[in-house]
């Protein structure tokens, strides 16, 4: 697991620490303590900055392969139960530097507001070390712990805890449990997170109000939305020397879920992972500020006809214009069963919840590039694959068709409509269709629906102040123009025709153009 490039890497890493850091081991004996030993030891042995001692433990930590990280001889509220491998590793070492005194990646706003929480938090999130989704959500949650002494944060890799995972009836991760009850699963961000912690919590938080929060100054152009649309609005409008900010959840938008993307001009291959570090990387060349993790409340105009940026920190800020970029969002089906099983096997991540569903029977819904994407993806881990399409025909590209039709373990369904997803005792057992054209009504037993049936607007906190169509797309012209002065949109959130990447980085560059134009001419 640990070969000599990664300990040289930690070695390098570890130079930055301004403190040292001790792992600490629970106590008792497990087949897998073994390794975690020699894991964690390994581990020690690149820095005099990292301290373990094998024979020493701790019988409060969870289990015997749990162990905590201390600093200053006092806990710092991040435990890991499991052999933090896989995509885990990075969270890992992010934990020790950030534990040892490296500057945080979060946002100087959320910083302050994680601070103010005056009441414990005990977190559980349940992780598959396959998972691309989870070490988002840990490392958030580590840094949340590091920043409060009221919170703590515990990941549990399901694969080594199953009767944990059964008795809580996880079929998905990222599984988020805050003080012993479900609290998120799924595509989880920081900006989620904390919506959700602010709203169900309302007393958890000591209030913030603008007037105590940290502004910024105007800026000329706010980009709202990180992905493909917006990162490239903000590199063409800093280009033109303009003040700029952008405010995002998290740069790369839905680019980051992708796997392969093999369609984006002049590169042959990449992965959304990677994409998406080009994007902050590219950001980085320029002097743009960057809001990520954090979330726009609502927009208000100012008296001298400019606009104000309001955001779930409790900052603000004016801008003379604006441009949104926020994406879309999965698609749900709206039938029983679906959202009260989001996460007991229903599911909208292949990548990250197919492994649960190893040697059983799966559904994809959705014909398009996605669902067979999905589809073939799911093909290599789970025993039967059934893809349904409401059309007559699928809409995906033809060689991914041609593939999904070579695998013996995948079976198409066309002009079906599905009806019904049925549970019992919390599991997904079947799910109940019609064929369309007999009207006959079907019923299939399976383990898991993973949706893939397109995406929808993330418009809502901008509807009744820019014009949106019945579908939530924002209405535009053909500069990105919407319906109010100063006020441009592009990408996948609005009504330009074909969501791709490449659409989208086009209509972010022309979004940031009309932008600029407009402001030049004030």
């Amino acid at each position: 697991m640990l070969d000599q490039s990664l300990l040289d890497a930690i070695k390098s890493y570890s130079e930055k620490m301004t403190r040292p850091i001790t792992f600490v081991l629970g106590a008792g004996e497990h087949d897998k303590r073994e390794e975690l030993v020699d894991f964690l030891s390994k581990i020690a042995a690149t820095s005099d900055k990292i301290n373990f001692e094998a024979s020493a433990s701790d019988a409060s930590l969870p289990s015997p392969i749990s162990f905590k990280i201390m600093t200053n001889d006092s806990d710092t509220g991040i435990v890991f139960s499991g052999i933090p491998g896989g995509h885990e590793f990075t969270s890992l070492i992010l934990a020790i530097l950030q534990a040892g005194g490296s500057e945080l990646k979060l946002d100087e706003g959320i910083q302050k507001l994680v601070k103010r929480i005056n009441k414990p938090l005990e977190f559980q999130t349940y992780v598959s070390l396959s998972c691309h989704n989870c070490p988002d959500v840990v490392q958030a949650l580590n840094q949340f712990a590091l920043l409060n002494d009221n919170i703590s944060n515990e990941m549990i890799d399901g694969a080594l805890f199953q009767e944990q995972v059964e008795a809580n009836n996880i079929q998905g991760v990222p599984a988020v449990f805050l003080n012993g009850k479900p609290f998120m699963n799924g595509k989880v961000d920081t900006a989620k997170i904390i919506d959700k912690l602010q709203n169900e919590y309302p007393d958890l938080l000591s209030e913030v109000s603008e007037d105590d929060a940290e502004q910024l100054e105007q800026q000329d152009v706010t980009i709202i939305g990180g992905g493909p649309a917006g990162v490239a609005a903000a590199i063409y409008t800093a280009r033109k020397g303009l003040k700029v900010a952008i405010v995002a959840d998290r740069i790369g938008g839905q680019v980051k879920d992708t796997q392969d993307i093999e369609n984006l001009i002049s590169v042959p291959l990449t992965t959304g992972g990677e994409l998406s570090a080009n994007f902050d990387k590219h950001l980085k060349e320029y002097d743009i500020t960057v809001k990520e993790h954090v979330s726009v409340k609502e927009l208000s105009e100012t008296p001298d006809e400019n606009y104000r940026i309001h955001l779930n920190t409790g900052e603000g800020f004016d801008t003379r214009s604006i441009i949104l970029a926020t994406g879309a969002q999965w698609r749900k089906l709206g039938v029983p069963g679906e959202e009260e099983n989001i996460g007991n096997g229903v599911a909208y991540c292949p990548h990250c919840d197919g492994p649960f569903f190893k040697g059983k029977d799966v559904a994809v819904i959705g014909g398009g590039n996605s669902g067979i994407e999905a589809a073939l993806d799911l093909a290599g881990i789970v025993k039967h694959v059934t893809v349904f399409e409401f059309a007559d025909s699928l809409k995906a590209d033809q060689v991914l068709i041609n593939k999904a039709k070579e695998k013996d373990n995948i079976d198409i369904l066309t002009s079906v409509a599905t009806q019904e997803i049925k549970a019992t005792d919390g599991k997904v057992t079947s799910i109940v269709y019609e064929e369309r054209d007999t009207g006959e009504v079907k019923e299939l037993d399976l383990s898991a629906v993973f949706v893939q049936i397109g995406l929808v607007p993330n418009s809502e906190f901008v509807k009744g102040f820019v014009d949106v169509n019945r579908f939530g797309e924002i209405e535009i012209d053909e500069r990105c123009q919407t319906d109010r002065k100063g006020i441009f949109a592009c990408g996948d959130v609005t009504t330009v025709p074909f969501k791709q990447i490449n659409i989208a980085m086009g209509e972010g560059s022309k979004a940031a153009l009309s932008a600029f134009e407009y402001l030049v001419m004030q």
